[in-house]
């Protein structure tokens, strides 16, 4: 007897071999019509899959993360199927799933249009309701390519020819349409509803430029029509805070040629840089970290010795001068080793803190590059703590609380919490990981966080812990990170005198909470819409008179306003009322003060708050009041 062991721990007996489509019936008929796919162990296989022997089994369907992952990588193959019963002469190569989708890369020989996108999208439709079953079968390595070479498939032909000659390729067919694929898959088209293509772009064959440009094709699937349509529309939402569209219409920032992958900063974006880069430095302040500053370039031969020339040498902007070599700093951690080694350091002196505002620079590919988000020139909040294995897990409590505020602070109130732990190749002893792993975790189990477990994922020096946030219209940000390090203030001398009196390298751990400022600024802007909240708002009060006669009334209550600390701009243009109120609202100001003569004799000042919000009438001293709470609130 097969016995096929349940997720709830119970078990079903079978006489011999059974498929997962039969094990999925033998335990309800709406569980079989469900099935897409079953898991065994790690490893989803189809619902035709034979078990041979016992082995437990757990039935995917679109409920499942796996099944999503299903359902994503058919679609892949419907669209290719849709491309090849439309355009018989395009010939599909790859078509892998991506976060929230899929694509595919054809070749073909004119570009594809809006118009046979629709056209595509609507024969994968039709063919989706022919609910043809899809049918895996195993061919030698040799037949395979014969076959695609046979239908003229001669990219399909190449990648499995580059398969070792001694090994089987699977196959799947649906209807008139067959690919070559590791699979699994769906059991049949009818269970591939939900989906939408999304745009066309270029891509290399292989990625090397060297090679035919392909027609890349992007879709995205999911298990219902709701969750697509939650989909479509955070994507409208998205493109609507658009921190690139946004930072041109707010005046912030902009980006050009001349520079690539570098930010010109214009007056109002950097106040809001300024302000971050403040409050980010009063959290430094308060919370006994010293502020450092180290240089933007250093000699070869120290990124040799952290391991940075051999293992990121093409990601490092490099300079040459008096036949010396350097490197632009990509990270600031090593140039915290070299201040923390100036002069004898002692137990007493850990945990010892530093803080920089380091800008670093790495040479990101330029098709990786995305606005202010993703950039060549960039500078972190920066903090390495240098401290005792046994300060570690005191480290990670305090600092977990540290983001948590800041965060609540900007505005972000839920972030995951994900703990990478030990890789096969590291650093370090067995115990001293036990050590490391158990105080990452048990500080978020102190904090109260629930957290992910990434096993492999850590680094090679150390454990971390990696934070995100989710903005919002539910968008993730990995922002935070601490890491546990046992190896570079080794590998570069960093020591201190213990108790008793004997030499040691402290942990060093790596940790920033915004990270890229220049990142967190561009999510910022698409959290809020670009309608930054007061005390971050480059302009926080516009001050703006109806005729001449208030000009100078304007005038003392923008510098009242000032004196406050409040960033102030006076529109005193002889233009229409409003005319001003409307431009700078779609400036996205927090307050519009209106000054007529009404409001100049009674020494007050009618108030308009962003969103078309009317006020009133009141007395300055009453404004002054309410947008000092209002900053204060960071609401």
């Amino acid at each position: 007897m097969l016995h096929i062991t349940l997720p709830d721990g119970s078990q079903r007996e079978f006489p011999g071999p059974v498929t997962v489509a039969e094990v999925a019936a033998s335990i309800g008929s709406g569980l079989a019509k469900a099935a897409l796919a079953g898991k065994i162990g790690d490893k989803v296989v189809d619902t035709s899959y034979r078990i041979t022997e016992d082995s437990p089994l757990s039935i995917v369907t679109a409920k499942d993360a796996d099944g999503l992952e299903v359902i994503r990588h058919s679609t892949a193959h419907l669209l290719a199927y849709a491309v090849k019963d439309l355009y018989p002469d395009a010939q599909v190569t790859i078509g892998p799933v991506i976060e929230n989708g899929f694509y595919y890369d054809f070749s073909y020989k004119r570009p594809f249009t809006p118009e046979d996108l629709a056209a595509i999208e609507k024969r994968m439709a039709e063919l989706a309701a022919k609910d043809e079953p899809v049918v895996r079968r195993v061919l030698p390595r040799d037949e395979a390519v014969s076959y695609f070479k046979g239908l003229g498939e001669h990219y399909k032909a190449e990648i499995i020819a580059s398969i070792p000659s001694n090994e089987e390729v699977s196959l799947y067919r649906e209807g008139a349409f067959e690919d070559l694929c590791r699979g699994p898959h769906v059991p049949s088209t009818g269970k591939l509803r939900h989906f939408k293509l999304m745009k066309v772009a270029g891509a290399y064959w292989r990625g090397d430029h060297r090679n035919e440009m392909l027609q890349r094709i992007y879709g995205t699937a999911w298990a219902s029509k709701e969750d697509l349509q939650q989909y479509l529309t955070m994507l409208e939402e998205a493109e609507k805070r658009d921190h690139r569209k946004l930072g041109r219409e707010l005046d912030l920032f902009h980006m050009e040629e001349t520079a690539p992958g570098l930010v010109f900063w214009h007056p109002k974006g950097w106040t809001v840089w300024q302000v971050v880069e403040q409050y980010m430095r009063a959290v430094y302040r308060d919370n006994g970290y010293q502020e450092v500053k180290g240089p933007q370039i250093l000699d070869k031969s120290l990124w040799e010795k952290t391991g940075h020339w051999d293992n990121y040498r093409d990601n490092m902007f490099t300079t040459e001068s008096e036949k010396r070599e350097y490197a632009l700093k990509p990270m600031n951690c090593p140039g915290h080793v070299l201040i923390f080694k100036q002069g004898i350091k002692s137990y007493r002196d850990l945990p010892l803190r530093y803080g920089e505002f380091g800008q670093c620079h790495r040479n990101e590919p330029s098709g990786a590059l995305h606005g202010i988000m993703r950039v060549r020139g960039f500078t972190q909040d920066d903090g390495h703590i240098f401290c005792t294995e046994d300060q570690i897990l005191e480290e990670c409590i305090a600092y977990t609380a540290l983001l948590q505020k800041v965060y609540a602070d900007f505005g972000f109130k839920d972030i995951i919490y994900k703990v990478a732990t030990r890789p096969e190749k590291r650093v370090g002893s067995d115990a001293l990981w036990d050590k490391a792993e158990f105080a990452v975790m048990e500080a978020l189990r102190r904090s109260g966080c629930e957290f992910i477990v990434s096993p492999g994922d850590g680094a090679f020096y150390g454990p971390k812990i990696e934070y995100t946030l989710k903005d919002a219209i539910g968008r993730q940000w990995q922002c935070g990170t601490m890491q546990v390090d046992f190896n570079t203030a080794e590998r570069l001398g960093g020591e201190y005198v213990t108790e008793t009196s004997e030499r040691a390298h402290p942990v060093m751990l790596h940790r920033a909470i915004v990270g890229s400022l220049e990142r967190f600024i561009g999510i910022l802007i698409e959290q809020h819409a670009g309608a930054l909240p007061a005390w971050l708002a480059p302009e926080q009060v516009a001050v703006l008179n109806i005729t001449d006669s208030q000009a100078d009334y304007c005038r003392e209550i923008a510098k009242t306003l000032q004196n406050q600390g409040l960033r102030v701009t006076i529109d005193l243009r002889n233009e229409k009322i409003t005319y001003k109120i409307r431009e700078h609202a779609l400036q996205k100001l927090p307050f519009i003060l209106v000054v007529g003569d009404k409001e100049k004799a009674a020494g007050a000042v009618a108030v308009r708050a962003r969103g078309n919000k009317d006020l009133g009438v009141m007395p300055l001293e009453a404004f002054s009041k309410l947008i000092a709470a209002d900053v204060s609130s960071k609401v």
